[in-house]
């Protein structure tokens, strides 16, 4: 039986108070074989996370199904306010688990990382740099990757395909690209030309920016997940990041990664480069917001710049034309 009147019905939502929501999916099963470090590379994630945010940050932790001493863990950082949601699932997946942490809030900005991710500093003052100087960017990753404008960046180099300022940029962090493939297990024998120009754009004398982004730590706006799906039918792999992936070219959004590095990723094994000691950061120092909004592209348009263009300039002669015309160095363009 109820009786009276609650309180709460018909009482609309207050405006959240958090700029940029952080969500990072964990499954640790145990501290054995592939995981043995795991739990530990898990910590220093989050205390480089701890270290670089402004204090208008949300952290959602998603515990995909982890072992009893992972729950635990996040238990106590939840009672400690340092994290402020945490998710308690069996395993249903890295992507059902993002789908979860997406739901429920609107704040604006929201970063998806993995939790083997090393924050510098300095990342989310970088990337709320591009957001709000580039309308149209819609993902901003924040550790530059080989030849990332070859996947899922079909809107953003037809927008600009006749914009003098993409071209290919010299390479700003030459080491950090080399850590970053060494931590994913290849060895360096790719073309070392890949360490030297990267394309991009410049977008005035404080800012240039890399055209796409990889997938283990980048930052979506928002607006794009207004319709989320609610189930995706792998674990891992398979198509389950193409979801991700469409969500911005549906909104007619340009996927980029900072020139600089501004993250580590750490991989399944500890090693004591990784424990480096973090400076805390000003609480108070960033909290921009209000970034613009795209409309949902016509099925005509999206068509076009993400299936008929895109086939168009891969043809293989094409591809040479173009990357000549966007400046890459001719004795670089036969193998790059």
């Amino acid at each position: 039986m109820r009786v009276g009147f609650n309180p709460y019905k018909d009482q609309p939502q207050e405006e959240p108070e958090y700029l940029h929501q952080i969500i990072i999916p964990i499954y640790i099963p145990n501290r054995e074989g592939y995981f043995k470090d795991s739990f530990s590379i898990f910590q220093i994630c989050l205390s480089s996370l701890f270290a670089t945010i402004h204090d208008k940050t949300f952290i959602t932790i998603v515990n995909n199904g982890s072992g009893s001493f992972v729950k635990d863990y996040l238990n106590e950082l939840f009672d400690k306010n340092k994290i402020h949601e945490v998710i308690h699932v069996e395993n249903i997946g890295k992507l059902n688990a993002i789908l979860k942490g997406l739901a429920g809030n609107n704040i604006e900005l929201v970063t998806i990382a993995d939790a083997d991710v090393l924050f510098l500093p300095n990342w989310q003052k970088e990337t709320t740099k591009v957001f709000a100087q580039l309308p149209k960017a819609g993902v901003v990753g924040i550790v530059p990757q080989f030849k990332t404008y070859e996947v899922n960046c079909g809107t953003i180099i037809f927008d600009n395909f006749f914009n003098k300022n993409l071209k290919f940029i010299a390479v700003k962090n030459k080491e950090a690209l080399i850590r970053f493939y060494d931590s994913i297990g290849w060895d360096r024998s790719y073309n070392q030309d890949y360490l030297k120009y990267n394309l991009g754009l410049e977008i005035n004398a404080d800012l240039k920016v890399l055209v796409g982004s990889g997938h283990f730590v980048a930052t979506y706006k928002k607006d794009m997940f207004q319709e989320i799906i609610t189930y995706i039918g792998y674990k891992l792999g398979g198509d389950s990041e193409g979801y991700l992936d469409k969500a911005p070219l549906k909104k007619g959004y340009w996927r980029l990664t900072t020139y600089d590095n501004y993250a580590c990723h750490m991989g399944n094994t500890l090693e004591d480069w990784m424990k480096i000691q973090q400076q805390q950061e000003d609480a108070n120092q960033y909290p921009i917001s209000n970034f613009s909004k795209n409309k949902t592209l016509s099925s005509i348009s999206y068509f076009v710049k993400n299936r008929v263009f895109i086939k168009f300039i891969s043809i293989k002669w094409l591809i040479k034309l173009f990357i000549r015309w966007k400046k890459l160095p001719s004795e670089m363009i036969e193998k790059y």
